[in-house]
């Protein structure tokens, strides 16, 4: 039974890889049909609020002839399709992963606006409202932005079923080999299909990884590759020695048909970004003291000022109605300080509204049950000490509103790694001390990709991948994505 069912799994992977190319082409295809329907819906909307709304802060005595604006937006759907095209957003390196599809798309819109103002210095004859203009740019990057994030769910979904992926060999089932293995195996949309290890000191068949056993030695190589239809090999740096490295690039590095990938190794504990010089003709890296750039730390900090008066404006009664309810409903202050780890390793008092019983340790200690598991996660499902109030604070989000009052003062930022406790920076081990280098926020990758529901490893892990991958549209994409998570109350407790 059980070689009938490695035979089916060997097939499916087999034919996966074989048509990979031709499923993303089509993938590829539907994504350019989807972005010219985008952008004629963004010339349309610019169209409409330029001309139709007769908002004061356009001139109104210009005319908007649909004869002359229907065959233009005709003619720059083409023209910025083509846009996209050189800015790599069809490439498949830019899909399916990361922002970098967002900071391409951004700037192939600026670039399409800037194209017609330089069309109408040449061409005195083309004379394109300016609000118009303006308007199609900042449409064009919405209304395209989130046909591109739901385009983006959708190859999700066909990589979780299998579709869009390629095999994959992992070299080296050292402990780096281990934790690369697992992170491809619980991040299913990585479009990685991890099929085993390569090995020369385990015994073959040895269970690595829950589904990934190691499949042969290096002399096996080529054979495995055929066997699986691998076309990605991984290469755990960490246990394989130069020569071995050295060779495979030899026998792969040129081959149009394999791709050969290697693991960061130290550097993946080093978040705070690297930089390569050349110093006397010789390539060195050397590791940033900081992860953000001087710029970036700036921007980042107006934004977190902006939001946080805003917020604490606006949202006053909101935080004053909470505050009543909380007095009013079991004894007791109204806000809790947590004691937290912050930037540089200073700590601070996080407020958040109470919601807990005052005696909510000595309720702890009386549940044998309950103190394994915060001793475990750090967090309990059915905690005995909340509130009825505390319930619903905490499905929505709602206890942690004070804490715009610590984002205003420097402490936290708006996104970040999420807030641990002294203690708790035992947990994150070796990466610890890249925990420390950005301020931690009121919301993260970890609280959009599942919240407590998320085991401690997983949100360790995603903590790292937010410090080693920032950039301000990555905070843009996690905030859009915590409105849903705080309407809906997913895996808070």
């Amino acid at each position: 039974m059980q070689t009938v069912v490695s035979e089916r799994k060997m097939a499916m992977v087999e034919v996966a890889a074989e048509s990979y190319r031709l499923q993303f082409r089509r993938y590829a295809l539907a994504l350019l049909l989807a972005d010219a329907l985008a952008l004629a819906l963004a010339f349309w909307l610019a169209y409409t609020v330029r001309f139709n709304w007769q908002l004061k802060i356009f001139q109104l005595d210009v005319p908007g002839r649909s004869s002359f604006y229907l065959p233009l937006s005709a003619g720059l759907i083409v023209a910025w399709l083509l846009l996209f095209g050189a800015y790599r957003l069809y490439d498949e390196q830019v899909l399916l992963g990361g922002v970098r599809e967002y900071v391409q798309l951004f700037n192939a819109c600026i670039s399409g606006a800037i194209l017609i103002a330089i069309a109408q210095f040449f061409v005195l004859e083309l004379s394109v409202a300016r609000g118009w203009v303006g308007l199609a740019w900042a449409f064009s990057f919405l209304v395209v932005g989130l046909e591109r994030f739901l385009m983006r769910r959708v190859g999700y979904a066909l990589r979780r079923g299998g579709h869009l992926t390629r095999s994959a060999l992992i070299l080296g089932a050292s402990a780096e080999g281990v934790l690369l293995g697992e992170q491809f195996l619980a991040w299913p949309t990585s479009g990685l299909r991890v099929v085993g290890y390569v090995d020369e000191r385990l015994p073959l068949q040895s269970a690595i990884c829950p589904g990934l056993p190691v499949l042969g030695r290096f002399a096996d190589l080529d054979e495995l590759m055929k066997r699986y239809a691998v076309t990605e090999l991984v290469l755990t740096t960490s246990a394989l020695t130069r020569e071995q490295i050295l060779e495979l690039f030899k026998r792969f590095g040129t081959a149009s048909d394999v791709r050969l990938r290697m693991s960061s190794g130290l550097f993946d504990l080093l978040t705070t970004g690297l930089e390569v010089k050349e110093m006397g003709y010789v390539p060195l890296i050397s590791v940033n003291r900081v992860r953000l750039q001087p710029a970036e730390a700036a921007f980042k900090r107006f934004c977190d000022i902006v939001l946080a008066l805003l917020a604490l404006t606006v949202g006053s009664p909101i935080f004053l109605a909470i505050a009543l309810v909380v007095r009013f409903t079991s004894p007791g202050p109204v806000l809790y300080r947590r004691r937290v780890m912050g930037l540089n390793g200073t700590q601070f008092d996080a407020f958040k509204f109470r919601t807990m019983y005052v005696n909510g340790d000595e309720m702890l200690r009386n549940n044998s049950a309950a103190m394994e598991e915060l001793a475990t996660t750090h967090k309990i499902k059915n905690d005995p000490r909340i509130t009825r109030v505390g319930y619903w604070l905490r499905k929505f989000s709602l206890d942690e509103l004070p804490q715009f009052i610590n984002i205003l003062i420097g402490q936290m930022s708006l996104v970040g790694p999420r807030m641990i406790s002294p203690p708790e920076l035992e947990k994150y081990g070796q990466w610890g001390m890249n925990l420390l280098t950005v301020r931690p926020g009121l919301t993260g990758l970890w609280q959009v990709s599942g919240r407590s529901d998320v085991s401690y490893e997983e949100r360790v892990r995603l903590d790292m991948l937010y410090i080693r991958n920032y950039n301000i549209w990555l905070d843009v994409q996690i905030v859009l994505r915590t409105i849903p998570v705080l309407l809906f109350g997913r895996g808070a407790y």
